[in-house]
């Protein structure tokens, strides 16, 4: 993808600075890493209250090389976001709404949100209480060595993926889907959550489709989103945690359903082609 020299954001909340509590090392961590697999790209349907109890501890001093790194993510990170804002500011504007631009959080370790304490194990996500997607940046590193899923674009999908859902806060489905929440039993909730997840991988497809269009593209870079969308599917995750598949705790849907939304959102470029909840097939 090329950004270097881009506009970025300046919706940013960069917390990384500020000490939140680390995670212990120990036995703790072997139940944290298996949750993690569990809760990337969650939406802000993350419960904080089902994280592994890990003890707060210092974090451990970056080094320069390490630092220059995570502040080249940050960067990074800060021109994807700003490519969102026009993307979802065109596509609102023609539809002749005003589109909100959400606010980003950087942080190392943990930290607070209005969905309750957020932790790197956790993965990004978005909160539709503050309005604001949550990401360590720690979890790039996370992506090419714990899912396999490198390159910079597999991350900028992970991010208009996020970004997907705050589209959706906006339109009002996050509420009516929280309303559905008290109604429904964990199975028929959790197919509802399927369809929203997938819509947002679609939206995120739909953000690939006009950064191709601005030629921010290069070649591979639909692959790596495809990569990663293919490494989070709930029955890749479940079959590396537990070896098996139980698709009724299904919450983001299979790897081919996530490649699938995303696909057909960036060779669209259409909203109207997302509709996943009355799609015939989820």
């Amino acid at each position: 993808m090329f950004w270097k020299g881009r506009r970025e954001s300046t919706n940013v909340e960069d917390r990384r600075g500020i000490s939140g509590g680390g995670l212990a090392a120990g036995g703790g961590i072997v139940g944290v890493i298996v949750y993690l697999l569990y809760t990337f790209l969650s939406g802000g349907q993350v419960d904080p209250s089902q994280i592994p109890s890990v003890q707060p501890t210092s974090q451990t001093e970056m080094s320069a090389e390490e630092k220059a790194a995570d502040d080249e993510r940050a960067e990074f990170v800060r021109v994807v976001l700003g490519d969102t804002e026009d993307v979802w500011g065109k596509l609102f504007g023609e539809q002749g709404k005003n589109y909100t631009k959400p606010t980003l959080v950087m942080f190392r370790g943990a930290t607070e949100s209005a969905c309750g304490n957020a932790r790197a194990a956790m993965g990004p996500f978005y909160c539709p209480g503050d309005q604001k997607v949550y990401i360590d940046l720690s979890f790039y590193e996370d992506m090419q060595n714990k899912l396999n899923a490198p390159g910079d674009f597999a991350m900028a999908y992970v991010i208009a993926h996020e970004v997907g859902h705050h589209v959706q806060t906006l339109n009002g489905t996050s509420a009516k889907l929280q309303r559905l929440r008290q109604q429904l039993s964990e199975t028929e909730y959790n197919r509802y959550s399927v369809k929203m997840e997938l819509q947002a991988d679609f939206l995120a497809g739909v953000f690939a489709h006009y950064a191709q269009q601005q030629n921010y593209l290069q070649a591979g870079d639909v692959d790596e989103a495809l990569n990663a969308a293919n490494a989070i599917g709930d029955d890749m995750l479940q079959k590396k945690s537990q070896g098996y598949v139980v698709p009724d705790a299904f919450t983001h849907g299979t790897s081919a359903q996530r490649m699938y939304w995303f696909k057909k959102g960036f060779q669209s470029g259409d909203m109207s082609q997302g509709d996943t909840f009355n799609a015939p097939d989820l």
